[in-house]
Order: C-alpha cells, then sequence, then structure tokens
C-alpha cells in the first residue's frame, strides 16, 4: 500500500485485484453532517423500506458478492455465501430490534400529563469493519444505525476494502442517498484522522485489541461520542464426561479451525479433564489431519482457506514456535506448504506445562490444550484470562452447565455447542478486553439512538400551592 492508496490482494493466489485512492475524511464528514438533518427526518418507515429493498439488491447480486468475498479473504466460498446471507437476514432482525429495544414508549399519568419515551439517532457514525467477515460484521452496525437515523462513514480494513466498496454500491443502488452512506478508503493513519473528526458523533468498531484500545484510549475524554468496541477473545472450550468423543472432537474442531481461525468467538484454548485427555485428543488429532485445506473455488470444496496475508501467516508460525519453544509440547505441527501464499495448516498445542501462557488473541488455526484435574480447576481456567468473549461446556448435564454458566465470564457461553457462530437474534459482546458493554447483533439498537424521555400536555396548566404570600 503506497502513502495515497490501498492495494487488495488474493490471498489465495497474492495477486492484486483491486486499488484505490485513499479518501478526503474532512469531505466525507462534511458530506454526511450535511446530509443527517434530511435523512434523521425521514419517517421511520421510508427507512425500513429502503433497508428492504438493500436486502432485495443483495439477494440479486448474492453470487457476485460471495465470489468478491472469497477471493478478497481466501474463505471458501460455501463460507462466503453463509455471509451473504447473514447480510440479507440483518435487515429483518434490526427492524424487530428496532421496535423492541428503542421503540416509543408512553404512560398516561392522569393530571400529570403523559409520560413518554423516544429515542433520537446521535448523528454521523463511523464504522470500522474488520478483514475476516468484511461484510457482515460492518453491516450489523451499519443496517441499525441507518434505521436509527444516523448517516454513516464506513472504512473497511484495508485487507477487505474491496468488499466493502461493493457493500456500500449495494445500498446506493436500493436508493440509500450516496452522502447518508460513505466509503472511506484507507489504512490505519485514516481510520485515526476518521474517529479524531469532530463531526464524528459516534465510533462503531470491530476488530483488535489494540486498535480498539487505542480508540478507547483516544475518545476517553470525550463522553460525547458514542463508542462500542468489539475486539476478540482468547476463547475456552471446555470438555467434561461424556462419551460421544466422536461428536466432541467434532465441536472443538469447528470451533477452532472454521474460517481458518480467524473468528472472534473461535476456539483458543481446549480445556480438557486429565483422564479425558487422551480420548478426545485421539478424535481431535483424528479428524484434523482429515481437514482440507485449499483455495475458495476448489471442487471438492476444502474446510478452510488461508488466513488474510503472508505477514499474518508468517506472525502465526512465529507464535506457534514461541509455544513450544517454551514449554508447550507440539501434538500436530503447523506447516505452510507454501512459502509464497498464506496457507497454514492447523496447529495443535499442550501447553499445560508453560509457566506462562501468553494471554493474547492468536487470530488464525492454533489450539492451545491444557489439561486439569477436575471442573472448579478447568472453571478457573477458563476464567484466566482477561478477554471474555464466548465460552463453551462440552458434556456434563444441566447441573454443571447452570455452574458452568454461573461462573465463567464471557459475554457468550454455551452448552453442547461451538464457541463460534452466534445468532444475530441474541446480543453479542464480551466483556474484559472483548468489548466496552456495548454488545451488538440484537442489541446494537441500543448504542444507534440514545432514549429521550419526556412529560407532555395539550394545555399548559399549573399552580403553586405552597410558599406564596398572600395576593
Amino acid at each position: 500500500m503506497s502513502e495515497f492508496s490501498v492495494i487488495s490482494r488474493e490471498p489465495a493466489t497474492g495477486l492484486v485485484f483491486w486499488e484505490k485512492q485513499v479518501s478526503d475524511v474532512a469531505f466525507a464528514v462534511e458530506k454526511a453532517r450535511h446530509a443527517w438533518p434530511a435523512w434523521a427526518g425521514e419517517p421511520l418507515a421510508n427507512r425500513i423500506e429502503l433497508m428492504r429493498r438493500f436486502a432485495n439488491q443483495v439477494r440479486s447480486e448474492s453470487e457476485e458478492f460471495a465470489t468478491l468475498i472469497a477471493r478478497e479473504t481466501g474463505k471458501p466460498m460455501w463460507e462466503a455465501r453463509t455471509e451473504v446471507d447473514s447480510v440479507i437476514a440483518k435487515v429483518e432482525i434490526s427492524v424487530r430490534a428496532y421496535a423492541e429495544r428503542t421503540g416509543k414508549k408512553k404512560l398516561d399519568s392522569a393530571l400529570q400529563g403523559t409520560s413518554a419515551v423516544r429515542h433520537k439517532p446521535h448523528g454521523v457514525m463511523a464504522v470500522l469493519g474488520p478483514y475476516n467477515f468484511p461484510a457482515h460484521l460492518p453491516n450489523g452496525h451499519i443496517i441499525p444505525a441507518l434505521i436509527a437515523g444516523n448517516t454513516i462513514l464506513f472504512k473497511p480494513s484495508e485487507k477487505t476494502s474491496a468488499t466493502g466498496e461493493f457493500l456500500v454500491s449495494l445500498f446506493h443502488k436500493a436508493g440509500v442517498p450516496e452522502d447518508v452512506v460513505q466509503l472511506v478508503v484507507g489504512g490505519a493513519e485514516t481510520g485515526k484522522w476518521l474517529i479524531s473528526n469532530s463531526g464524528i458523533d459516534g465510533v462503531l468498531f470491530t476488530g483488535s485489541v489494540q486498535a480498539g484500545l487505542a480508540i478507547n484510549r483516544h475518545l476517553a475524554s470525550n463522553p460525547g461520542k458514542i463508542v462500542a468496541l468489539e475486539m476478540g477473545g482468547n476463547n475456552p472450550i471446555v470438555v467434561i464426561d461424556t462419551p460421544l468423543y466422536t461428536d466432541v472432537a467434532s465441536l472443538i474442531v469447528q470451533s477452532a479451525f472454521t474460517s481458518a481461525g480467524q473468528r472472534c468467538t473461535a476456539a483458543r484454548r481446549l480445556i480438557v479433564l486429565e483422564h479425558l485427555y487422551g480420548a478426545v485428543m485421539d478424535e481431535v488429532l483424528k479428524l484434523t489431519k482429515r481437514l482440507v485445506i485449499g483455495e475458495p473455488f476448489a471442487d471438492p470444496a476444502p474446510f478452510m482457506g488461508p488466513v488474510i496475508d503472508n505477514e499474518t501467516a508468517d506472525l502465526l508460525s512465529e507464535s506457534f514456535l514461541h509455544l513450544i519453544t517454551n514449554g508447550g509440547k507440539a501434538l500436530e505441527y503447523m506447516r505452510k506448504p507454501d512459502e509464497k501464499l498464506p496457507f497454514l495448516t492447523p496447529g495443535i498445542v499442550d501447553t499445560t506445562n508453560m509457566r506462562d501462557r501468553p494471554d493474547i488473541e492468536l487470530f488464525g488455526p492454533i489450539l492451545q490444550v491444557i489439561r486439569v484435574p477436575d471442573f472448579d480447576a478447568a472453571i478457573a481456567e477458563a476464567n484466566n484470562t482477561r478477554f471474555g468473549l464466548s465460552a463453551s461446556l462440552i458434556g456434563g448435564n444441566p447441573q454443571d452447565y447452570n455452574r458452568f454458566w454461573a461462573n465463567v465470564r464471557a459475554g457468550i457461553i454455551n452448552w453442547n455447542r461451538p464457541t463460534n457462530g452466534a445468532s444475530s437474534s441474541a446480543p453479542f459482546g464480551g466483556v474484559g478486553l472483548s468489548g466496552n458493554h456495548r454488545p451488538a447483533a440484537y442489541y446494537a439498537a441500543d448504542y444507534c439512538a440514545y432514549p429521550v424521555a419526556s412529560t407532555e400536555m395539550d394545555q399548559p396548566r399549573a399552580n403553586i400551592g405552597i410558599g406564596l404570600k398572600d395576593a
């Protein structure tokens, strides 16, 4: 990427297929501010109708959209199609969420008039998207923000800007005014300029903890800007007593290696009771060796594609090496079959005996395994992290799950299900370094508008009945 342009490459081939000049942030903000009053003044029904037109536009171009996502991220075509489906589904989910979470409420109070609660949009919202789900995740901010009456400046990851451009074009084709949703092209510096601009009323971010903390620090002295942060996790999947080892293995592999491990909800740590370790790991290793890794359009379809780029692949390889040279035992070695391309095979490391396990999000196909003596130790180990996004319990009975749910610190807690694949009809977010208590998905409506309380009467009526001198 040069100083003046952003270049996107296909991870599976290394070829350049998109390039565009960096945006003028100040000009984009000015246009968004000018467009906001008219957009906020549109009847809610009109804004919702435009979102439904957008969903239909996505349907009409779904295959082209999925192909672009697969090319730019490297994810298999089957997975890119599910992302497009999620973009479409987000519209009706957001319509329901707006009505439930931020709908108008009235409460009559006799002589005191009527009490009312209504919601107002914040204004101009900056949406900063990630590369792993370059359409679905930013769209999860954009749709509810537009329904609420905000205008949008969307800066996609510089690694997936072509997908961001296509997403914005679909809004425009559906009839959303061009100044209401704008694409902002650029890298980290452009992102800094965007969130620092005084014309921005809110920042909706999905990405790394480093970038999220930088945003939080930068805006800490400006409480007038709404900030929603989704920053990933060091997620545990805990296995206790169960005889269904093949099912357990499928849940573990799905949690750890779907999307080449590039999901914020991916399982990073497998915590397993000591007496189950041998049987569970035999099945996990057997299944992992069967995973097909290939380019997005291969036939038969691969389970996973490459990671986003060679720099990321090399950092992950270094992380794997660090684990096995500092007390970890390699159970399945991570390999890079082609030095020129960012394909990685899954790596599995037993880190039980590591003195200082790194509490970081290794955003790729690396799974750490930790043996524990009992359920109490498993819960303690699950909480042995500064993050708190997703956690799963595999096995046990309802009482075990209730205990797990009550004691594990995370925003998403599952039983006999993977750590990933969260529902858009539920809140999505975490605690600790995973977020700032502003969950997305169904609860995105909460940070896209603010409540206004009113008491109202048709005519002025009042008197002062105490503390007055005689007339």
